[in-house]
């Protein structure tokens, strides 16, 4: 059997064959050999004909993914020829964008839908009142208390077709609670609500099985009712910090462990006033100073982190289950803390600069 570039003669595809295979356009796989992206693996000399190899068929597949996609030919490459940390970079980015650009697209929609004739003037959306109070009770504590930036002590309720979203952070921390609605109508929007408020209000409507939540105009009150009465809480004027960035930026985590979170807390509280103490994961075994707690981690690999207790201990007190799973990616990023048994719940708790004698 004859071989072309060491490659079968009968294994070689033309480029119109080859570009039914992988889904590109003839022009458009010239293009990428102009380029130098997708060369050929034989050209002919005598005809300039191009012939393509089914080993190349995966990257032929993966860059008309990144395509449509959107992602500039220059980004292309690097995620095709890059090291894997500037591939996971350009891709972070890009995806951020993208998510930013249907958001803005979304909302530019929603203002347009809200301003037709007949459209409602307000949104209006059901949840369980025992979810609408744990959710205020879960994200609260991440709220800041200081009263020269008023905005951090608000929660940010956010309202769309498919979810209700509760936000809080103090820059620290950063909690964040989903929602299913039974119900939606009107359009997507935003308010802030100051967190006592809200814890307050879910106090009131843990009893009702179902409440009605209405947003109004902008600056008017925030309206609950249930078959026991209606309640208003005023909404607060403010730019909120673009917490979906942050969440966007996170990179996957490097390490996992699952630990008793009344154990872990029972340790942190343990600690006393220090403003940060040694966290150490091992294999099976997590080391919060020198308390020694089981846990369940694979990995053999120690890893020392820092944290401030008084920073990670309301997010473990505002989980729920007996259970905690905290994931590290790569520092110095924030960790995130998640409910064992509630996955609509996460907390971003930063960590801690560790002194010098306890740095690994």
């Amino acid at each position: 059997m004859e071989e072309i570039n060491g490659i079968p003669e009968p294994e070689l595809m033309s480029i119109s064959a080859f570009a039914r295979r992988v889904g590109l356009a003839p022009s458009a796989l010239r293009f990428y050999d102009d380029c130098r992206v997708l060369l050929p693996a034989h050209v002919d000399g005598s005809t300039g004909y191009r012939f393509y190899s089914p080993a190349q068929e995966a990257r032929a597949a993966l860059l008309r993914g990144l395509r449509e996609a959107g992602l500039a030919l220059a980004d292309v490459v690097a995620v095709l020829d890059g090291p894997p940390e500037r591939a996971r970079d350009v891709l972070v980015r890009h995806r951020a964008a993208a998510r930013e650009r249907g958001r803005a697209a979304d909302a530019a929609l929603g203002a347009v839908l809200g301003s037709l004739p007949g459209s409602p003037a307000a949104t209006e959306f059901t949840l369980g009142g025992a979810e609408l109070a744990s959710a205020a009770r879960q994200v609260a504590p991440a709220a800041g208390r200081d009263p020269a930036t008023p905005v951090l002590g608000c929660v940010l309720v956010e309202f769309e077709e498919d979810e209700v979203r509760f936000v809080a952070t103090d820059r620290y921390r950063l909690s964040l609670r989903t929602l299913r609605p039974g119900s939606l109508t009107g359009p997507a929007g935003r308010v802030l609500i100051e967190a006592d408020a809200l814890v307050g209000l879910g106090a009131w409507a843990a009893r009702a099985a179902e409440v009605t939540v209405v947003a109004g105009a902008a600056g008017t009150p925030l309206t609950v009712r249930h078959p026991g009465g209606s309640r208003e809480l005023a909404v607060t004027a403010g730019e909120y910090p673009a917490y979906r960035d942050v969440l966007d930026a996170m990179t996957p985590p490097v390490h996992r462990v699952v630990v008793d979170r009344a154990a872990l807390l029972a340790a942190l509280d343990g600690c006393g006033d220090t403003p940060a103490v040694a966290v150490e994961l091992g294999r099976d075994r997590l080391l919060v100073a020198d308390t020694v707690l089981p846990a369940l981690r694979a990995e053999a690999e120690p890893v020392r982190i820092g944290f401030d207790p008084a920073v990670l201990a309301p997010a473990l007190e505002a989980s729920v289950g007996p259970d905690v799973l905290l994931e590290l990616p790569a520092p110095p990023r924030p960790i995130l803390v998640r409910s064992a048994d509630q996955g609509s719940f996460t907390t971003l708790v930063m960590p801690a600069a560790l002194p010098a004698a306890h740095q690994p």
